[in-house]
């Protein structure tokens, strides 16, 4: 082989060797950085779907604490009168409009009454004060509404802070 390349015109070698150059080139980018490189672009979508599954998991961070029967935030986390608490995450949740009455009963405890509420809401509420505030309902009463449409009901609670 090598006799065959030094029988080449000078010319015919320039363009022999370059052709080999850009062979060795395409084999490498072929045989070598594709696969690493589609094998990096794998990782890299991995890696977003399983960002974007906690981030999806992130509200659901207390729910196994909740089923063991136990209380997710710890005793003293939330030193907050428990009508403060109530009051912002009211607030929060847009609820402070159908709020009657907020009284406290102990100094752990409040009794919170609602007049035309939307029950769905109202349902997030207390698993927003339960997951992140350790407060838990101690007694509730419930009547439907005559003013509004369905999913609508007056309520009282009696709230407890764990």
């Amino acid at each position: 082989m090598k006799n065959w390349f030094l029988g080449l015109a000078k010319r015919e070698q320039i363009f022999v060797g370059g052709g080999a150059v850009i062979v060795i080139i395409v084999l490498f980018h072929t045989l070598v950085w594709a696969p690493l490189d589609s094998g990096q672009q794998a990782l890299a979508e991995d890696v977003a779907r399983w960002q974007k599954s906690l981030a999806d998991l992130k509200p659901f961070k207390g729910l196994q604490a909740l089923q063991a029967g136990g209380n997710p935030t710890s005793p003293g986390t939330d030193s907050r009168e428990p009508l403060v608490i109530v009051d912002q995450t009211l607030r929060a949740r847009g609820l402070d409009r159908a709020l009657q009455r907020s009284q406290p009963t102990t100094s752990n405890g409040i009794r919170v009454e609602f007049d035309n509420v939307a029950f769905d809401e109202l349902v997030l509420w207390l698993g927003d004060l339960s997951s992140q505030h350790g407060m838990q309902v101690s007694a509730v009463s419930m009547s439907q509404t005559s003013q509004s449409g369905p999913g609508r009901i007056n309520a009282t609670f009696t709230l407890e802070r764990s």
